[in-house]
């Protein structure tokens, strides 16, 4: 592979506690909306590439599922691909909320990159809510912090190698981090094409849209019963993209939530996902919805695998 002079390529990979912003930066930073965006814990639940091409280098960020503690066979998944992608970047970009106090997540997210041992850079997100006098005490909360956890796992890296204050909600300091991460990348080829912006195929794009509406239409436990699997996608001879779309609970009191009132919820999240499926597809879109019933589908290897959350990290 033919590597342009001083061009600079990599891998990050992008993690923080729910709620941070990790897509909203992401999505930024692409200029495209890649990554689905809620504030319930555990919204991703598989290891997406995420593709920034420039004229001097290309980034590759690796969202990942949240770091937590695992309750069923879908959680034990998705902590084993988060932990092993942390091992396999060129560096770990670490987002904190900067109108939170750090917590015991971000002590645990922390010993997991340190683990890794991989360059991390610290972003204090949400600057825009934050009066300018108080930043720098945040950044020095989160420097001590690290340096404890650093000195107890006995690692050599006991500092960030940059802490970038910025605001992802109004591409603030975006700027800043780009050249940091220019900074620190290797010399390196283009991985993937200049119009390539994820590594995930259409069909699973646009059942990860589907799922967060449903994720910002439903509360309490009902999100992580629910998965979304695209059955048929298909361009009709009118330039129509045909989606059927299957949306898979765990019990018939959950599908009767997600239909809703003679369907009203349903016909309300197909028709936001709708509007966002034919923006990333740049054409019109019919899209129809079913709720089905698996029982415990969590704890079920099969189904697990049939829904793409098994076999690529085996």
């Amino acid at each position: 592979m033919q590597i342009k002079e001083g061009y600079k390529s990599g891998f990050v990979a992008v993690v923080g506690r729910p709620n941070v912003g990790k897509s909203t930066l992401i999505n930024a930073l692409i200029g495209e909306k890649v990554v689905i965006m809620s504030d319930k814990p555990q919204t991703t639940r598989n290891k997406i590439l995420c593709i920034l091409t420039k004229d001097d280098m290309q980034v590759v960020f690796v969202d990942t599922p949240g770091i937590h503690k695992p309750l069923d066979k879908l959680g034990s998944y998705m902590v084993d691909v988060a932990q092993k992608s942390l091992r396999e970047v060129d560096a770990i970009l670490f987002v904190v909320d900067g109108t939170m106090k750090p917590g015991p997540g971000d002590r645990y997210i922390m010993r997991q990159t340190l683990s890794a041992n991989k360059p991390v850079i610290l972003l204090i997100n949400k600057i825009d809510l934050l009066k300018k006098e108080d930043i720098l005490p945040i950044i020095e909360r989160y420097q001590a912090i690290y340096k404890s956890e650093a000195e107890m796992l006995n690692s050599k890296r006991a500092e960030f190698v940059a802490v970038i204050p910025l605001s992802a909600q109004k591409q603030e300091n975006l700027a800043s981090l780009l050249q940091e991460m220019h900074n620190l990348l290797p010399v390196g080829p283009q991985y993937y094409p200049d119009d390539m912006i994820t590594d995930q195929p259409e069909r699973l794009v646009a059942a990860e849209l589907i799922r967060e509406k449903i994720l910002h239409h439903t509360n309490d436990e009902l999100p992580h019963s629910i998965a979304v699997e695209i059955e048929e996608m298909k361009t009709r001879e009118n330039g129509l993209v045909y989606i059927r779309g299957v949306v898979f609970v765990e019990r018939e009191s959950q599908k009767k939530i997600v239909i809703g009132n003679k369907g009203s919820l349903l016909k309300i999240i197909g028709s936001e996902a709708r509007r966002d499926i034919q923006n990333l597809l740049g054409t019109k879109v019919y899209l129809e919805l079913w709720v089905k019933v698996k029982k415990n589908w969590r704890e079920q290897d099969s189904v697990l695998r049939e829904l793409g959350f098994k076999g690529k990290e085996e």
